[in-house]
């Protein structure tokens, strides 16, 4: 109904364009140009009138001349030697044929071409339609288009990385942030951000080359909310409960009151905290950990689980420390992982680290024996 509505308004303005121009020209030029000088005159004299230049009985004496000869001017043939009343017929045929024809022609075109039957679709559906049309994609083919004529647009690269993460294609945006980072300079977002694209392709697990990255963006800025919180999440992976909650700690400490991340990270601390009261600080991957990758796909686990290992070795051999649990731990990793060698590489250096402690490393030589992998 609004359609039809709204054809018929542009329908009568169009025909009123038409009219009003006929209406005009027949006013002024149905008694020729002496019409238009009787008219002008009688104008003239009125404004004299009204100025005080002639006196008023001589005004309306001049007016009724002009007026007499208008009248007689009007009456006389046009231009074209064709009476008035011809002239008429004329214009009132025209106008007939703009009332009549122009609409019945239009609605005759609109049926022929147009689909009357179509119903309507607001602007959300028609915006929903675009998009679920590859809109989107269209856009971002023309991203990758000029991406590859210019590979050094670092601006490009820092554009579509955030549109790869959110659809999903992780190899891309870690591609993506890398470019960015190596074409527009190093800061602690754009690290932070190549961080996190490497941990979402490796199916949320913070590997080591992503540690190492949040860990520039943090040497970088001190305050960096995302690296930081990355880091809690790799010391949680690692099984060292007490590390996460204690940077998770400090974030949301030093968090403004209504930043609104906060309340999200609050519960992942409560849940650590639970965690850690029922299995106590552990560091590393748990038994259980290393069990479920082998449920994973061969990628999906070497992904998972070495992250982890990497971690839990680099720490241990870095405090070159005293903790037991930890190289027992790293050593039945590397077993079950199917590296024998590393696994008694990773012994001598727990028996190495044990050796003032023979309670301790007592413990380590028992696992080794029981595992069979006395060099």
């Amino acid at each position: 109904m609004t359609l039809w509505f709204g054809l018929a308004v542009m329908t009568a303005v169009a025909v009123f364009a038409i009219l009003w121009p006929l209406g005009s020209r027949g006013r002024k030029l149905r008694s020729g140009t002496d019409v238009a000088v009787y008219r002008d005159q009688l104008e003239e004299i009125e404004r004299d009138r009204a100025a005080g230049l002639i006196p008023p009985k001589e005004a309306v004496a001049a007016q009724v001349e002009v007026s007499r000869r208008l009248l007689a001017a009007a009456d006389a043939p046009t231009s074209d030697g064709a009476p008035a009343g011809a002239a008429t017929w004329r214009r009132r045929s025209v106008a007939l044929a703009a009332l009549v024809l122009l609409p019945l022609g239009c609605a005759l075109f609109y049926l022929a071409v147009g689909s009357p039957s179509l119903p309507d679709q607001p602007l959300g559906e028609r915006v929903a339609t675009a998009r679920a049309g590859g809109s989107l994609a269209g856009l971002i083919a023309q991203v990758e288009a000029h991406l590859e004529s210019d590979p050094q647009d670092g601006r490009g690269w820092e554009v579509i990385a955030p549109i790869y993460l959110r659809l999903g294609r992780f190899e891309d945006a870690v591609r993506a942030r890398r470019n960015a980072l190596r074409l527009n300079g190093e800061t602690p977002e754009r690290s932070a951000a190549l961080g996190e694209a490497l941990v979402f392709a490796a199916n949320g697990m913070v590997t080591a080359e992503a540690k190492a990255v949040f860990e520039k963006a943090v040497a970088l800025d001190r305050g960096d909310v995302q690296a930081r919180y990355f880091l809690g999440l790799a010391a949680e992976q690692d099984g060292n409960h007490a590390r996460a909650a204690a940077i998770w700690r400090e974030l949301i400490a030093s968090a403004a009151p209504d930043a609104p991340w906060v309340d999200a990270l609050r519960e992942s601390l409560a849940r650590l905290e639970r965690s850690a009261g029922a299995r106590g600080a552990a560091v590393g991957p748990t038994e259980e950990q290393i069990a479920a990758a082998a449920d994973l796909s061969n990628d999906q686990r070497d992904v998972m689980v070495r992250g982890m290992v990497e971690r839990l070795s680099e720490r241990l051999h870095q405090e070159g420390g005293s903790d037991v649990e930890g190289w027992m731990r790293l050593v039945r990793s590397y077993v079950m992982l199917g590296e024998t060698d590393k696994a008694r590489a990773a012994a001598l250096d727990g028996r190495r680290a044990l050796s003032s402690d023979p309670s301790k490393l007592q413990r380590l030589n028992d696992l080794i024996k029981g595992l069979g992998i006395e060099g």
